[in-house]
C-alpha cells in the first residue's frame, strides 16, 4: 500500500545531532503527527512530577484498523535523566517510519498490520534539567527523596566555573590515590601498590562544598534520589535493598503513567527501552540465572537477540549473567516487568561505547568501570584529539575554588563524551536499530480470518462457522512465561445477535475462550528425533447453530491479547 494522501504538509527535518528541550520535542512530535495525521497520533499518558505531559505516538496505519486492535511493539526512552540519546533513538525510528512508509516493503507491512506506541521521553522533567544552562546531572525525577532537607555539609555536583560543563576538580596531595601518566601528563592513573615519592593528586567531583574542615569532605549524594527504573512492580524492593526505588512500587507518576498504559493495552507483546551507555543489548533474567529461565523462552530471546546483534553490532548479553554493578547484587527494572511480569518480550538497550569507539575491545562490560589498564585510557584520550576536537577530556585548568583554594579542573566530559555520543555520531549510532525493532514487530502474532461457513440446516436453522490463524512468527502468547503467569487468554470468539424475537442461539456460546495459536516459527528443525505432531497449531474453529430468518445478517468476532481482533459478518442465505 502506498503513501498517496494528497495535499500533506511535508515531514519536519529535525537535527539528530541535537537534544531537544521539553517545548521543542512537543513541537517536534506535534508537527508530525499534523503531516501524517493517518499514520501518526500523539497522545498525552500522563504529567511527569513538575506537570510535563508525557508523550506517546502511536504509529499505525489508521485505515488499516484501530492501533488497539493491532498487535503493538513498545519502545521509550530517557527514563533516566542525563541519557538524552534514548530519546534521539525513538525520534529517528519515528522518522524512518513515516518517511518509508510506502516505499519500503517491510516498513508499510509493519504499519499496516501493527502497531508502534513510542514514548521518546518518559522522564521529561529530568532531561529538562541535563539540558538546562548550567545542567545537573542527577538519575531520573526531580522529585526530592528519601528527604527533603538541603545538605548542611559536604560536596555537591555543581558546575562551578559557569563552561556548562561538570567535570573534575584535582588537588596536589601526597596522599593521593592519582599521578600523572609518565607519557602524558594530561591523563591521571592510580598510584601502584606500595608507591611513594611521587607527586599524587586527589580527585573530587566538580562542586561546591558547605561547611568544610579543611580536612574531610564526604560526597553528598543529590537530593533526587529516585531511580524510576527502580519503581516498576516486578521484583521491588525497598530502599535498604535497592536504592531509589521510592516508597512503594509505581509511587512515581511517570512510571505509573507507563505501567497503566500498558495494562490498559495487551496488545503490546514485545518493546524496547533505551539507556545510555555500554553499547550493549541486555535481555531477562535480571533477577536470575538463565538456568531459572523456562527453556522455550531462553531459546527465544536466544534467537531474536542474535538477529540484534547481527543487525546492530551490538552484543547481547544475559543481565544477571554479565551486566550485574556488582557480582552479589541483581538490578531490576523494565525489563523484568515486561518480561517476567507481564511475559511481554523485552529488552535494554545500552546505546554508546566510548571506550569500544575508541579501539577497546575484549572489555567486561560493568568490570572495566572498575579497573582498567592505562593503554585504554591512552586510547580514549588519542580519540577525543581526534575524534572530539580534544573536548572529550578537558585539559586541566587553574581555578580558584571558593572553598577549596586554588585547584584545577578538567578531566573526562562524562555527560557529553560517556553517557551521550558527541553530536557528529549520535544519529550513526541510533541509526542501527530501526531494522531490529522492525523485524522484532513484525514477527509479533497476527490473528488473521482464514474463511467463514453458513450451512442451512433446516428452513430458519444455521450452523455458522468461523476460522481464524495466527499469521504471524511468535505465538498468540508469546511466551510461556505468559501462560505461567496467566496473562494472556486464547482466542475470544464472539457472535452479535440482533435484537429480534426470530434470533435465537440454539447451541454454543455467545462469547467463548478457544485455544492459544501457535505461530509459524517451526518448534523442531528438519532433522529433529521426533516430528512436531501439532501440525495446525496456528489454527481455530468457532462453531455455532442460530436460529433466524433468511437474510438475517451477524456479526462474528475473534480476539487474541496479543495478536489483535479480526470482525466480519455472514448471512444467512
Amino acid at each position: 500500500m502506498t503513501d498517496t494522501s494528497p495535499g500533506l504538509p511535508p515531514l519536519p527535518t529535525p537535527a539528530f545531532d541535537q537534544f531537544l528541550r521539553h517545548d521543542a520535542l512537543t513541537t517536534l512530535l506535534q508537527a508530525y503527527a499534523a503531516a501524517r495525521p493517518h499514520l501518526v497520533q500523539l497522545r498525552s499518558i500522563g504529567r511527569s512530577f513538575e506537570g510535563r505531559d508525557i508523550w506517546l505516538l502511536a504509529v499505525t496505519h489508521t485505515a488499516t484498523g484501530d492501533d488497539t486492535d493491532k498487535p503493538a511493539f513498545w519502545v521509550d526512552g530517557n527514563i533516566h535523566a542525563a541519557e538524552l540519546t534514548a530519546s534521539t533513538a525513538c525520534l529517528y525510528y519515528l522518522h524512518q517510519l513515516l518517511s518509508r512508509y510506502g516505499e519500503d516493503r517491510e516498513v508499510t507491512q509493519l504499519l499496516d498490520t501493527r502497531c508502534i506506541y513510542l514514548c521518546p521521553r518518559l522522564n521529561p522533567d529530568g532531561a529538562e534539567l541535563a539540558l538546562a544552562d548550567r545542567p545537573r546531572h542527577i538519575r531520573s525525577s526531580v522529585r526530592r527523596y528519601p528527604y527533603d532537607e538541603e545538605p548542611v555539609e559536604g560536596l555537591t555536583l555543581e558546575d562551578v566555573d559557569g563552561d556548562g560543563r561538570i567535570l573534575s576538580m584535582r588537588i596536589a596531595d601526597p596522599n593521593g590515590p592519582w599521578k600523572r601518566h609518565p607519557d602524558e601528563p594530561r591523563l591521571l592513573i592510580a598510584r601502584e601498590p606500595g608507591e611513594f615519592g611521587g607527586e599524587y593528586f586527589r580527585l573530587l567531583p566538580e562542586g561546591t562544598l558547605k561547611n568544610y574542615d579543611g580536612l574531610q569532605a564526604s560526597l553528598n549524594r543529590d537530593p533526587e534520589g529516585l531511580d524510576l527504573n527502580r519503581n516498576f512492580p516486578s521484583g521491588w524492593r525497598q530502599e535498604f535493598e535497592q536504592a531509589g526505588a521510592g516508597p512503594y512500587p509505581t509511587s512515581e507518576p511517570e512510571v505509573r503513567a507507563m505501567v497503566d498504559f500498558i495494562v490498559a493495552h495487551p496488545n503490546i507483546g514485545g518493546g524496547i527501552s533505551y539507556h545510555t551507555h555500554s553499547g550493549v543489548i541486555l535481555r531477562p533474567l535480571g533477577s536470575g540465572s538463565d538456568d531459572d529461565m523456562i527453556p522455550e523462552d531462553l531459546w527465544l530471546y536466544r534467537k531474536l537477540s542474535g538477529i540484534g546483534e547481527k543487525l546492530t553490532g551490538y552484543p547481547c548479553v544475559s543481565i544477571h549473567h554479565e551486566f550485574k554493578y556488582h557480582p552479589k547484587e541483581h538490578i531490576s527494572g523494565t525489563q523484568d516487568w515486561l518480561y517476567e511480569h507481564l511475559g511481554a518480550l523485552f529488552w535494554t538497550v545500552e546505546l554508546w561505547a566510548p571506550n569500544r569507539e575508541a579501539g577497546i575491545t575484549g572489555y567486561k562490560w560493568i568490570d572495566w568501570y572498575r579497573e582498567h589498564p592505562a593503554e585504554d585510557d591512552l586510547k580514549l584520550l588519542k580519540w577525543s584529539d581526534e575524534q572530539c576536537g580534544g573536548l572529550a577530556h578537558v585539559d586541566w585548568k587553574p581555578f580558584q575554588h571558593p572553598q577549596l583554594g586554588a585547584v584545577e579542573i578538567g578531566g573526562w566530559d562524562r555527560m557529553n563524551f560517556w553517557r551521550n555520543p558527541p553530536p557528529h555520531l549520535r544519529e550513526r549510532e541510533v541509526a542501527r536499530f530501526p531494522a531490529w525493532m522492525t523485524q522484532l514487530a513484525l514477527s509479533l502474532p497476527k490473528l488473521e480470518m482464514l474463511r467463514t461457513e453458513v450451512r442451512a440446516l433446516g428452513p430458519d436453522t444455521w450452523r455458522v462457522r468461523f476460522a481464524v490463524t495466527n499469521a504471524g512468527w511468535l505465538p498468540s502468547y508469546v511466551s510461556r512465561r505468559a501462560l505461567q503467569r496467566k496473562t494472556v487468554r486464547g482466542v475470544v470468539f464472539e457472535i452479535h445477535l440482533p435484537d429480534a424475537a426470530e434470533v435465537s442461539l440454539v447451541s454454543g456460546k455467545e462469547r467463548f475462550e478457544g485455544p492459544q495459536l501457535e505461530g509459524h516459527a517451526p518448534k523442531v528443525s528438519q532433522q529433529a528425533f521426533l516430528p512436531n505432531r501439532e501440525l495446525t497449531a496456528d489454527r481455530a474453529v468457532a462453531e455455532w447453530v442460530v436460529r433466524a430468518p433468511v437474510g438475517t445478517r451477524l456479526a462474528l468476532t475473534a480476539r487474541a491479547d496479543r495478536a489483535g481482533t479480526v470482525r466480519t459478518e455472514v448471512s444467512l442465505d
